[in-house]
This record gives structure tokens, sequence and C-alpha cells, in this order.
């Protein structure tokens, strides 16, 4: 008997259809539009908000064609909220004008066909590995524009039977499936969840992008990967738009929505409402690449668990949690750059110079690292918000990170996301216990490299005898070796500061002015 890949499930999922009955809806009274209006944008407010759960999200759009005309996505915990929130819609006056021509229910899931250590052991995977599959479970709905859902099933004809096949066909299947993902990357990202034994699929797939080519361009693609052409099954396509529940009444009207998009005002675009910067400019970062044959594959498919680099993963965006820029800028920052400043020690703007960063760590051979980041970096440049990614390799040490930089927090948290499929990636910037700095952006003049490498060396020697000092690398640009930024970790902030208080600190600050091409930019991971 075939071997079947072990499964961990998460949130479940609703997709409930709407058709509007527009002859009852233009024969009804004004007040009695007024009212269903009013508490349809109510219902669909607080659900957006998860004011009927714990955790998850929901979101609204409007369908295209004539199988439905608006679709509610809910995201929750348990599958009595879903059935809470299906029913909650039924009191609502809107819900009269309504009638539910389809729905689908499914469950968030993560397999193993790619990282067996994670079912077998989950505490013993490295921190990247273990955040991208947790955020597989728990996702987010992007904030995408565009959405196309679709039901699927893997083929059990008479000729070619999926179930049939070997573990590790499936999974090599998989793997060539999630390549053509990796072209997809920061161009769609998707929620893959599992309908088997919930509904007449055995996965519901839902595709999100900035725009609706995008979708139609994957889908495509995709269908001539053996995967698809052979023991692909399909059901029904519905495509739409996102728009905030403040539009249901223009919606009703028939006018366009978004209405901030057409110049009418009062009401908020779907990404300003989810308080949207976005690396797209109007959507996030992660990219998520329809990188496997939808459900059966957890990660990207390479032997280590971090194959699919650049996108190529098919479960969900990546909402894994903040890096450094989700931290910088708080009231604990603030505090410390007024303490800098009263030492006459500049220590940029907020978020080094309004910009936002995320900082991975990794053990992977920096070549290797460097490859999988240019894939990916590409794909990032096509985007306002961008302002750089880079691999940066410790002097003298045993590890590398890469560096992302936008323009905008949003960017650069689902960014974080993203980089985490990277090559044995081991922590993120601001993980570690204790408090955490990064002078970011040392571009050291050509002709002082090697005086400011060894400077570094005797403040390092300095830095071991400090209490509470944990580690202290100098990262240089694989690209450029005068661009540099130096990662300390401590026991605690006060720790950080006595250094920072220190003669030896003043001094290095000064003599830097010299051989220093411009002025460094901190970032404190408080």
């Amino acid at each position: 008997m075939p071997e079947a890949p072990p499964t961990d499930e998460g949130w479940f999922v609703l997709h409930d259809f709407r058709t509007v009955d527009w002859d009852a809806w233009r024969d009804a009274p004004e007040r009695e539009r007024e009212r269903a209006v009013r508490e349809g944008t109510e219902y669909l407010s607080r659900h957006e908000e998860i004011a009927d759960a714990d955790e998850g999200d929901s979101a609204v759009f409007s369908v295209i064609g004539h199988k439905a005309d608006l679709l509610v996505v809910h995201f929750r915990p348990t599958l009595d909220d879903l059935s809470r929130a299906e029913r909650q819609f039924e009191r609502t006056a809107f819900a009269g004008f309504t009638e539910q021509p389809t729905s689908y229910v499914s469950v968030t899931e993560i397999s193993g066909y790619t990282s067996p250590d994670y079912f077998e052991d989950p505490e013993s995977v490295d921190e990247g590995l273990r955040r991208y599959m947790e955020g597989k479970k728990t996702p987010e709905i992007p904030e995408d524009e565009y959405v196309s859902f679709y039901p699927m099933s893997k083929r059990r004809g008479e000729e070619h039977n999926w179930y049939d096949l070997s573990f590790e066909e499936r999974a090599d299947l998989m793997a060539t499936h999630a390549e053509t993902g990796k072209e997809y990357a920061g161009k769609i990202k998707q929620v893959i969840a599992s309908s088997v034994g919930f509904d007449d699929y055995e996965w519901g797939v839902t595709l999100f992008s900035d725009d609706p080519t995008h979708i139609k361009d994957i889908v495509y693609d995709m269908r001539f990967d053996e995967v698809s052409s052979k023991y692909g099954e399909f059901g029904q396509f519905y495509v739409g738009r996102r728009f905030p529940p403040t539009d249901l009444g223009a919606y009703l009207a028939g006018d366009g929505v978004p209405t901030s998009e057409h110049g009418e005002g009062g009401n908020s675009h779907p990404e300003s409402t989810h308080g949207g910067d976005h690396p797209h400019g109007n959507g996030d970062a992660h990219g998520e690449a329809h990188g496997h044959a939808h459900g059966d594959a957890a990660h990207g498919g390479s032997e280590n668990g971090h194959g699919g680099h650049g996108g190529g993963s098919a479960h969900g965006d990546s909402p894994h949690g903040e890096g450094a820029g989700a931290n910088a800028g708080d009231g604990v920052e603030d505090d410390i750059r007024a303490e800098l400043a009263d030492l006459n020690i500049y220590a940029g703007q907020p978020h080094g110079e309004d910009v936002y960063a995320t900082v991975l760590y990794s053990e992977a051979d920096s070549d290797e690292l460097f490859e999988e980041v240019t894939g990916l970096r590409a794909n990032f440049d096509h985007y306002e918000t961008h302002v750089k990614t880079a691999v940066y390799e410790a002097h003298g040490g045993d590890r590398s990170a890469v560096v992302s930089i936008w323009e905008t927090q949003s960017a650069a948290e689902t960014a974080a996301g993203f980089l985490s499929e990277l090559p044995e990636i081991v922590s993120r910037a601001g993980e570690e216990s204790g408090f955490g700095t990064m002078g970011m952006f040392y571009t050291v003049k050509p002709e002082h490299h090697g005086d400011f490498v060894d400077t570094f060396g005797t403040v390092g020697a300095l830095l071991d005898e400090m209490e509470g000092h944990q580690d202290t690398d100098l990262m240089m640009n694989v690209e450029d070796e005068n661009d540099m930024f130096i990662s300390s970790q401590w026991d605690a902030r006060e720790n950080a500061m006595e250094f920072f208080r220190s003669e030896e600190f003043r001094e290095t600050v000064q003599w830097g002015r010299d051989v220093l091409a411009d002025r460094p930019r901190h970032v404190f991971l408080a």
C-alpha cells in the first residue's frame, strides 16, 4: 500500500457564495434597502475585525459572472466558529435579498512530503521552517485586489491514479511542480485547504493577486506539469475583486468598488482598511507561487525542507512574525535614541531613515544562499517599495544574514515570511533572547576597509569582556565588502547601553566619521 504523507491541520475555511435577488432589491422600499445595507455592512465589518472569534480572518469580494455575486471568505479556529458566522449572516436583513448557490468548506493543512522532520519532532526543526509551517496553518487573507477560487482533486482513474503512486514518485512530481511556481514569486499568493471528508473535492485553492492576468497565467502554466496534466481534476472557477465592507451600499447601487479608486471618496480601498502598505504598492510581499500540487506538499521540494525558495510554496501566505522593522519605532526604541543623542551618538531615524528592515540568519553556505536570494530579489525589484535585499557574511564567523529593506512596515513583515523559506534559516533578528542592536549600513571608504575590520577586531575583544555580552558579528555584503552591518546581542538593554556610554565606543564613533562614506544607521531590536 502506498505511504500516505502525515498532515497537520490549522484553521477551518468557509467560502460563502451569495447571489443577490436583484428584482427583489429594486422593488424593495428605500427604508428596507437602507436597513439591509446597514446590517450587511455591520456584519461584514464585524467579521473582518474578528469580533466573533478569538482568531481568524474574513474578507468580502465581488464575483464576476453568473455563478455568484458575492463571496465572503472566513478563516476560523473551529468548525463551530464557521457555522456561527454563516448563521449570523442569515440573521441580517441583507440576507433576505440573497441566496446561497454554493459554498465550500475546508481546513488549512501542511503535509510531510518534503519536511518529515517537522512531523517527527517539531521542536527540533530550525526556527525559520517551524514558523513557516505554523504560518501555513493559520494564514491571513492577503490584501491583494483579485481572487480566484476553485476546488480540485487528484485523479483516481483506471489509467492514472495519483494514490497508486509511491511516496517517492509523488514527492518528485511535487518538486517539479514547485519549480513552475517559482516563476510567480511576488505575483501570486495562495491558500490551499484540504476538503477531504468535508466537501465534494479534495482541496480548495484560493489564489490572490493584484493583477488578474497573473492568476490566468499560473493556472495555464501549471496545467502542463504532469501533476496537473495527468492527475489534476478541477471544479468550477470563480473570480472576483475585494472591496471593503463599507462599500456594500455602493456595490448594490452598481457603482465601482472599491469606491476610493473611482474618485467617490469616503470609503477605503481594502488595503487601507487593513493598514495596507505593501511591497507591490497595493499588495504584500509573500508572493506565494503555487509551487506544489495543491495541498500535497508542505514546503517546497528540496531535501532539507527549504526548497521552492522565492515563492515555491503552495500553502497560503507566510504570515510570519515581525522583522526588524516591525519592532522599530516603539517607545523603548525612542528612549534609546534619545539617550544616545544625549551622548552625541547618531542613531538614525526610526526604522533606519524611514525604511523597514527584516534580517534572517542562515547557516547555509553563503554562495548557495546568494544564488537563492538573487532570484527572489529579482521579483522584489518589481515593487516600488523594495529598497534593497542582500546577503551578508560574518567576518570570521560561520553564519550569513539576508537583509531586506522596504519602504513600508507591512512589506518588510511579509517579505520576512518569504525569506524564511531560504536554506538553513536559524533565526530572525530580534528572535534571540535578550536585547539586540544592529548598526546597519556602515558604508566604509574603500581605502579604509582594512582599518575598519581591524578596529572591529579590537572592539570585538572589548565586547567579549563586557558583562551581559552574548555575541557580535561584523557582517559584510558578499557583493560589496565595504557595505557592512554589525549584529550584536546582549542579555539586556542596560548591558548594551553600558557599551554605548563607554569611552571606547565614543572614540570609535569619532574615528568612524573619517573612514565611513556616510553616517551609520542603527536599528534596535529591543
